[in-house]
């Protein structure tokens, strides 16, 4: 059997060109709602924060009563691997995916798993934002940054860089998720290996760190006062946390913060198409990336602002990463990194 990171890069150096024609770009009509409504539910598997995903659901099921949104939450590497697992057993369930790791949609565009599907409101968003296949778009973009305690972080011992974290006054105070569960975290952990190399995480190993699964675990864990310092996790999470009364500060390291996008895919097997159909149009549409906006997301849609409290995209440095070099090192950096930690 072949391992997953060989898959994955198969899978990203075979796709044809005929893939990336001129596709026609849909619309919601009466047509789509009606066949929507008599399929009355659509199944999506989703890396989103279930807070957020849940809200999106009961947003998309409110405009469209009738339409019942069943909802499964996982992190991405659960999500691509649940889906492989039903696929394999020919159990077809899935009808939309959103996934915080876009090599996984990058792998399903040439195995076949999810189907091109334009929206209308995808032509609205940046272009970085569209795959130029139409088989996914963007829905949002986070970052990975760390996050502190203010009640427990005096403010001039505040982290400043990634750096900072490797501090000696930080060993036994930081938590922190896991690339090998979070897409978030797989995306941010490639780039900060390029950007800062190895060395920065073989040091920060040795800090005696409390190790969770998802992106939106460290902010939690800082919140309650279990830790001091997020040496990672998702911004979006800090500032859902922050919101809820949580005393948690993120911090926009001067090295730069990690950019990872979630994007949004319809299964070509899907049993419920059009309701899957209607749902991606609501999630790009600007009552969702308003929706994703409220919650600490940052969206593709240029009229939708950055929610106060975050800082505003043009005042950071933004790291990228390449779907495809990330899912070439997929594996490579999930086994590097559990030897570092011991986990």
């Amino acid at each position: 059997m072949l391992h997953r990171r060989q898959l994955l890069t198969a899978a990203l150096a075979t796709i044809p060109a005929a893939l990336h024609a001129a596709l026609p770009v849909a619309a919601v009509s009466p047509d789509l709602i009606a066949a929507a409504k008599k399929e009355g539910k659509v199944t999506q598997y989703s890396s989103n924060d279930l807070t957020l995903a849940t809200t999106l659901a009961k947003a998309f099921e409110a405009k469209y009563p009738g339409i019942n949104v069943q909802l499964e939450r996982s992190g991405a590497e659960r999500n691509y691997q649940r889906i492989s697992q039903e696929y394999s057993s020919n159990i077809r369930v899935v009808d939309t995916v959103t996934s915080s790791d876009i090599s996984y949609l990058a792998a399903w565009i040439k195995s076949g798993l999810i189907v091109p599907y334009v929206t209308e409101e995808a032509m609205h968003l940046s272009a970085d934002a569209r795959e130029e296949g139409g088989f996914y778009a963007k829905e949002t973009f986070s970052l990975m940054i760390p996050a502190y305690n203010q009640q427990l972080v005096k403010d001039a011992d505040v982290p400043k860089s990634w750096a900072d974290l490797l501090h000696p006054k930080w060993h036994g105070k930081m938590v922190k998720a896991h690339p090998g569960y979070s897409g978030n975290i797989m995306t941010g952990t490639y780039i900060l290996s390029k950007t800062l190399g190895w060395e920065y995480f073989e040091k920060l190993s040795k800090q005696k760190i409390m190790q969770v699964q998802s992106a939106v675990d460290p902010a939690q864990r800082v919140a309650q006062g279990e830790r001091q310092i997020a040496a990672d996790g998702s911004e979006n999470a800090a500032f859902r946390t922050a919101r809820k009364g949580g005393p948690v500060v993120p911090i926009y390291p001067t090295e730069g913060c990690p950019v990872v996008p979630t994007g949004i895919a319809i299964m070509a097997a899907a049993p419920h198409p059009n309701a899957a159909r209607l749902l991606a149009h609501f999630v790009l549409s600007a009552d969702g990336q308003q929706i994703l906006a409220d919650y600490g997301g940052r969206s593709f849609l240029p009229r939708i602002a950055v929610p106060a409290g975050l800082k505003p995209t043009g005042e950071l440095k933004l790291l990228h990463a390449d779907p495809a070099a990330v899912a070439l090192e997929t594996e490579a950096i999930r086994k590097r990194y559990t030897q570092l930690f011991a986990i």
